[in-house]
């Protein structure tokens, strides 16, 4: 049976990963900062598919707690590194706390970068799948979540292609809008951000498109047409007003 790591697994996109891969014949090492959620979700899918299901309670932002992660990845056998954790700021940077900025590029650069160098060092060689949940946000420029995530569509192009080589895929999944606890966690509602209806995505979509392009050796996976076109069209509109249009959205 293969083994799947995934983080940021208590609720969301994260959740839905591993309820996939379960599904798939996948063990798991669920971590997050929720035990509580964790073990719910645990035995959910112990009882439901037959699993073992270790649970892992990390802060990514500590540096602590991502070494405590990245010596699970080292000790193996893992398989599959989805690197999901993360959290959204207003998009005002120069009026959020700094410490809060801070903590953002930890979880969402220092820490995905830290547990793919943990996860190379047990699959090269032998074969393994690096998943990282970007946005679309990262082909658009808008605030530090952008920059995060464009860092990560950037390492994952260049990973997949170095490593390949050694049996390693690495892909970076990159959706839109998607219903989850994402925005509820901000104190903001689905379509309460100024986005049209039908650019809001189902979890369970963006999931299966992510496993899909990740089996299939894809480097970026953007699971929708409708972001496929947003993404081809920004690329040749000026930056000024991709960025403009970009802010409609609160988050």
């Amino acid at each position: 049976m293969p083994t799947a790591l995934i983080t940021g697994a208590s609720a969301g996109l994260g959740a839905e990963f591993a309820r996939q891969l379960a599904g798939q014949g996948a063990d798991l090492v669920l971590v997050a900062r929720s035990r509580d959620a964790l073990e719910s979700l645990a035995a959910e899918l112990r009882a439901s598919q037959g699993i073992e299901v270790e649970v892992l309670t990390a802060d990514l932002a500590v540096e602590a707690d991502v070494d405590r992660v990245a010596a699970r990845i080292a000790r193996g056998p893992i398989d599959v590194l989805v690197n999901n954790a993360g959290f959204g700021l207003p998009l005002q940077f120069a009026d959020n706390p700094i410490e809060d900025e801070v903590r953002h590029l930890r979880v969402h650069v220092e820490a995905s970068m830290r547990l793919m160098h943990a996860a190379l060092g047990v699959m090269r060689g032998r074969g393994g799948r690096i998943i990282n949940v970007a946005s679309v946000a990262g082909f658009i420029s808008r605030s530090t979540y952008s920059a995060c995530k464009a860092w990560l569509i950037g390492f994952s192009r260049w990973a997949n292609a170095e490593y390949a080589r050694d049996g390693v895929t690495v892909t970076a999944v990159c959706p839109g809008f998607v219903h989850t606890t994402f925005h509820a966690r901000m104190g903001l509602a689905s379509g309460d951000e100024g986005v049209p209806r039908f650019l809001w995505l189902n979890a369970p979509d963006v999931v299966r498109v992510g496993l899909r392009d990740a089996a299939h050796g894809k480097a970026v996976s953007i699971p929708s047409l409708r972001y496929k076109l947003i993404v081809a069209v920004s690329r040749v509109l000026p930056r000024s007003l991709t960025a403009g249009v970009a802010r409609r959205g609160r988050v």
